[in-house]
């Protein structure tokens, strides 16, 4: 049984037996329990889902050859303009770091360096390189734009929302 299996079956156990103890450091502010993903996209803070993206979403965790076909799916399925936000995004923050968007263009053989003229397949390349090569940039633009994960439909991704509700309802137990 591969790695990602074994930490998949374990998140599953552990959110079936409601586990949810190494969430105790997020505090759970009944003000903060969300109805749903959109919910929680709209009122949840960058830091909140910067913290909880932050501990699913590496390489480590889920694999890049599980994450990037589920990229090229989510991504071709949000709208163009915030597809374009997304692609503004990864190359202002990949900037930060020293890579030129004409670079990134070259060494991913991208269509374009202009976010509004990428097509889908050129965002999930340019994802799938932050990701595999800077997880934390990766992590930091779907806390801005938290869109993508709602797309993403790897089960072990699925887990994240796992971790989330887990996170949401350990507000809701009974004391």
């Amino acid at each position: 049984m591969s790695s990602s299996e074994q930490y998949k079956r374990q998140i599953m156990n552990d959110l079936a037996s409601g586990n949810v103890e190494s969430f105790d450091d997020v505090p759970a502010d009944p003000a903060t329990e969300y109805q749903n993903f959109d919910d929680f996209a709209q009122r949840s803070t960058r830091d909140e889902r910067r913290q909880l993206f932050g501990r699913s979403l590496h390489p480590e965790t889920i694999p890049v050859s599980q994450m990037e076909p589920e990229l090229q799916k989510a991504i071709a399925q949000i709208q163009p303009q915030d597809r374009d936000d997304v692609a503004r995004e990864f190359f202002k923050r990949l900037k930060e770091r020293g890579l030129s968007d004409r670079q990134l263009e070259q060494q991913l053989s991208l269509s374009s360096h202009h976010p509004n003229h990428m097509s889908a397949d050129d965002v999930s390349k340019l994802a799938g390189f932050a990701y595999h090569s800077h997880p934390d940039i990766f992590q930091e633009v779907l806390a801005d734009k938290p869109a993508i994960m709602k797309f993403l439909g790897n089960p072990v991704v699925a887990a994240v929302f796992g971790i989330m509700a887990a996170k949401w309802l350990s507000g809701r137990r009974a004391p």
